[in-house]
């Protein structure tokens, strides 16, 4: 299993003090030598040292703010559910090609919300304003929840929340291994517990500070194993000279280790690897020996949902992927539900 994330610092908005997570968070922290400094605000953070872009963005990858999530309007999350579900913002890992780029910016530190009863409080009146039909939410929209669950909790009580409600549904994504403490939560089959995974290769070149492709496909043959409905993203698929191999191999490696009877309920959403403007910029400070492909001209431009534009593989590309793609699925996992590729 990979070693924890512990944060070289953390910040608390007093007020999250005054609930008992935060308060356990604060005491498990001290424990650890963590130092500790309060702050008004946990989306205005200041004191994260570094002098250039690279050493900002380290660390604050190394930066854990407790914090209250005030608004509890939950954002809409096309395709995968109804609404995001904010338990945490950001992640300890340094992908190169996080989506989120684009909308943490240069200095993603960690945030957790321990004003969790309130913000369970609020899906289950999204829940009944959508009753008699199940409502999803998403846990990992903005964030990787997996490695500050060690401590703060918030997925175990959200998935025995989920697990107690007839019509609320709840799904997450993570690319961490550290999935005991979840096993035995009582999910009555109501979470559906996703591993983000890509090729061997494309996870070490360009997924660092992340537990490997083989360490992934244990816990999720754990989780499997403990009855929840698994899931897997693969993402973001690149399109070079042997890419077939190293995804059939992924295929291989998944049907090699996931337990038969995991198999009853799974799901799989391809994505293929797309980039914005304001991503590539932000990539290209962060990381500038990078040899990820950011080529625009050898891109498809297209508008996305939220308002802003991404460069897409050609058609004919994303056609001939998806057709890979989908067979590879299909051979190994043929009662799988492949829920899209885009």
């Amino acid at each position: 299993m990979s070693h924890p994330f512990i944060p070289k610092r953390a910040f608390f908005e007093p007020k999250a003090l005054e609930y008992p997570i935060g308060q356990e968070v604060y005491e498990r922290l001290q424990g650890m030598n963590v130092p500790i400094t309060l702050t008004g605000s946990h989306n205005r953070i200041t004191g994260i040292p570094g002098d250039t872009s690279q050493e900002a963005y380290r660390e604050a990858k190394n930066t854990l703010v407790v914090g209250i999530k005030k608004s509890l309007k939950f954002a809409g999350c096309k395709p995968s559910a109804h609404y995001q579900l904010p338990l945490t913002t950001s992640c300890s890992s340094m992908c190169e090609y996080c989506y989120l780029a684009t909308t943490l910016g240069k200095k993603p530190y960690l945030r957790v919300y321990v004003n969790v009863d309130e913000i369970l409080g609020q899906a289950s009146r999204y829940i009944e304003e959508r009753a008699p039909e199940i409502t999803w939410f998403e846990g990992a929209a903005t964030s990787d929840p997996i490695p500050t669950e060690y401590l703060t909790g918030l997925l175990y009580r959200t998935i025995e929340f989920f697990g107690r409600q007839p019509l609320g549904r709840f799904r997450f994504v993570t690319k961490h291994d550290r999935v005991d403490s979840l096993l035995t939560a009582r999910h009555n089959g109501h979470t559906r517990f996703r591993f983000s995974i890509n090729a061997a290769s494309i996870i070490e070149k360009y997924e660092h500070k992340t537990p490997s492709l083989i360490q992934r496909v244990e816990a999720a043959a754990k989780v499997a194993d403990k009855g929840y409905p698994i899931g897997f993203i693969i993402a973001p698929i690149f399109y070079y000279s042997g890419w077939e191999k190293d995804y059939l191999d992924l295929l291989q490696e998944l049907d090699k280790q996931l337990p038969k009877e995991g198999r009853k309920d799974i799901t799989f959403e391809l994505i293929s690897h797309r980039f914005t403007k304001r991503a590539k910029n932000n990539i290209l400070e962060i990381f500038p020996e990078t040899t990820l492909p950011l080529e625009e001209e050898e891109r498809k431009f297209k508008y996305g949902q939220f308002g802003y534009g991404k460069y897409i593989y050609q058609k004919e590309t994303i056609a001939a992927m998806k057709d890979y793609m989908h067979e590879g699925v299909q051979q190994y996992f043929p009662q799988a539900a492949i829920e899209y590729f885009v």
